[in-house]
């Protein structure tokens, strides 16, 4: 049974494996991961199996519907350079989605609740766009620190602003994220232990438990939709950042 709103949190040991000083142990976390990706990818295997069918099923008109969802979203960000990006893009959007949706289901796992993870997957993209940006413009990426127009007095103070700005993409990708999922599950939980221990404490407060249970049913709703949407939002700001390292904008 879990009693305390953030024990839900816990990273649990499954297999231990260390090599040396290196722990490669396989936690819940990691199971939830695989999960979600072998979830997403046996949907997409089964829906697209030899090419689709000319009458789509239920599943299929899912799969084609998120697949133009993202390239609405890359092709409005990024226009047809987008294209060589939508993969990677459509895989992280289906990837966040998945692992966000499978954390709802009671007493799973939400990896996207933890800093760590965030961050790291935050950093991973960060570090990419930023090479794009080099591979792209060489040294003249510098430029996209320095706004166009700005007074050549005032260029020490926005130069070393914008550096600092951009450098907090990597963070506040993966703080949003984290901060979304984490605080979400966790006044769910609290609503949840609240109605149930009213539930068990009278006559009057069982009655009145209906409230904080309807709460918490309008709050699973609007849950499941910050799931998906916090992917949207990832997914756009990364689609801003290359768009950034393309046209130095």
């Amino acid at each position: 049974m879990i009693f305390s709103p953030l024990e839900q949190f816990s990273v649990l040991l499954i297999f231990p494996l260390f090599v040396g000083s290196f722990d490669f142990s396989f936690t819940n976390s990691s199971l939830f991961f695989f999960l979600a990706v072998g979830l997403t990818a046996h949907l997409f295997s089964i829906t697209t199996e030899n090419g689709g069918r000319l009458s789509p099923t239920h599943w299929q008109l899912i799969v084609e519907s998120v697949y133009f969802f993202v390239v609405s979203i890359v092709q409005g960000q990024l226009g047809s350079v987008g294209n060589r990006y939508l993969p990677i893009l459509f895989s992280l959007f289906c990837f966040l989605a998945s692992i966000n949706l499978i954390g709802m289901i009671p007493y799973a796992f939400t990896s996207t609740s933890h800093l760590a993870i965030t961050i790291s997957l935050s950093f991973v993209f960060f570090i990419g766009v930023t090479l794009i940006g080099f591979r792209r413009h060489g040294l003249h990426f510098f430029s996209l620190f320095l706004p166009s127009g700005a007074p050549l007095a005032l260029a020490p103070l926005l130069v070393v602003l914008e550096i600092v700005s951009y450098s907090f993409r990597g963070i506040s990708l993966g703080v949003r994220l984290f901060a979304n999922m984490m605080a979400g599950h966790t006044l769910v939980k609290i609503l949840c232990g609240f109605s149930w221990s009213m539930l068990g404490n009278g006559l009057l407060l069982t009655v009145g438990s209906v409230l904080p249970f309807g709460v918490v049913v309008a709050l699973t709703g609007l849950e499941l939709m910050v799931c998906v949407l916090q992917s949207y939002v990832f997914c756009v700001l990364l689609c801003i950042y290359l768009n950034d390292s393309e046209n130095l904008h």
